[in-house]
């Protein structure tokens, strides 16, 4: 089989059926990087690992820079990694690139499934990995997702949360703490987890006579229910739990549906110079440190 002819006729069509049919253009190119990366490894088999820098500098020469010997060796990599029936329509070739890139498969694995049940973009899927979001998931977590069992609300939250901030953290108020996650709430949410929506912040309630203000109120959809967040600057006190226990119990009361799941509570608060999560509902009390960054 002359391999270099089948290669280069399977990256021309590619480009043929891409112009031709738009519409199929992200399958087509999976097809086709695919069905090279099988041919690759065929041709390595019988010339040795030298033949794809001889084949890139050909395809180079006839077809374009864009199949220079580090794209061919993502095709390789991409042909080694999934099976063509697998392949999903949501994940672009772009997508591959950032994934091939890792060595872990069980990391790959993760955020294939981020994008998949998330629909990221390519620089999303890039924001992520560069925020190292698999290494925060602490070890039960990973286990679970290699396991295929289904992670809970608090396993999906990253450890540490990255918020970005351009304050001076020794100096931060409660309202300032407030803003900071405010001015970047879509990533904040991002970092909790999947399916955490904004409600409001400083959600005001009446408990007896007096008005009570919830600093932040979230929903997840995914596990229905309320999420209250207080934000501190001290290190944690008992008055604090007793005061989110306090607006759990309200939401619970007056918010929550009949078919919703208990409402969580989840205080920010300092101690020994970090910032520390502290869940208090039920078996859900645990912590979890995010910097500031």
């Amino acid at each position: 089989m002359n391999y270099y002819k089948e290669i280069k006729n399977e990256l021309i069509n590619n480009e043929i059926t891409k112009r031709v049919k738009d519409y199929s253009k992200n399958r087509s190119d999976l097809t086709a990087y695919y069905n090279v990366g099988k041919l690759l490894s065929e041709a390595g088999k019988h010339y040795g690992e030298g033949v794809i820098k001889e084949y890139s500098e050909k395809l180079i020469k006839e077809l374009g820079k864009k199949y220079s010997y580090r794209s061919l060796n993502y095709m390789l990599r991409f042909y080694n990694f999934q099976n063509l029936q697998s392949i999903t329509a949501n994940l672009t070739w772009g997508h591959w690139i950032e994934l091939l890139s890792i060595k872990d498969i069980n990391k790959i694995k993760y955020y294939i499934k981020q994008c998949e049940n998330l629909l990221l973009t390519t620089r999303q899927l890039r924001e992520r990995i560069k925020n190292k979001e698999y290494e925060r998931l602490d070890e039960v977590t990973k286990s679970k997702l290699i396991d295929d069992v289904s992670p809970t609300i608090v396993d999906l939250i990253k450890n540490p949360i990255v918020i970005k901030n351009n304050n001076n953290k020794e100096m931060l108020s409660e309202k300032v703490l407030q803003k900071i996650i405010l001015e970047d709430l879509d990533d904040f949410l991002k970092e909790l987890g999947d399916s955490f929506c904004y409600i409001a912040n400083e959600y005001k309630i009446k408990i007896g006579n007096s008005y009570n203000y919830i600093d932040l109120l979230l929903y997840n959809i995914k596990f229905n229910c309320y999420v209250v967040v207080e934000l501190k600057v001290t290190e944690l006190k008992k008055e604090h739990i007793g005061q989110i226990e306090v607006y759990m119990n309200y939401i619970d009361k007056n918010l929550k549906g009949v078919m919703q799941d208990k409402t969580i509570g989840i205080i920010i608060c300092k101690k020994d110079n970090k910032f520390i999560m502290e869940y208090c509902s039920d078996k859900r009390i645990l912590s979890k440190e995010y910097q500031l960054i």
